[in-house]
C-alpha cells in the first residue's frame, strides 16, 4: 500500500503518483498541513496542481480532488 501525503509543497503532481493500487490519502490540519512527523511516515507527498492566485484548498476539497484522480487513473469500470 502506498501513502501519499497532500502538501502544498509537495515535489510531485498528484496527477503524476500512480494511485491505481492500494493507497491511503493522508490530509494535514487545515493551514497547518501534515506534521513533520507525518511527512516523514509518507511515500510520497504530492500537490494539487493549483494555477493561479489560490494558494490553498480546504482539507474536504483537497481529498476530494485527490479521490477523483485515485478513480480516474482506475478508468472506466
Amino acid at each position: 500500500m502506498a501513502i501519499v501525503g497532500l502538501d502544498m509543497n509537495g515535489p510531485t503532481s498528484i496527477d503524476q503518483v500512480d494511485l491505481t493500487g492500494p493507497v491511503a490519502i493522508v490530509v494535514g490540519a487545515e493551514g497547518k498541513g501534515l506534521r513533520k512527523t507525518v511527512k516523514n511516515a509518507c511515500d510520497t507527498l504530492a500537490r494539487l496542481p493549483m494555477p493561479g492566485p489560490i494558494a490553498s484548498l480546504n482539507a474536504s476539497v483537497a481529498v476530494a480532488i485527490a479521490l477523483y484522480e485515485c478513480v480516474r487513473q482506475r478508468g472506466p469500470r
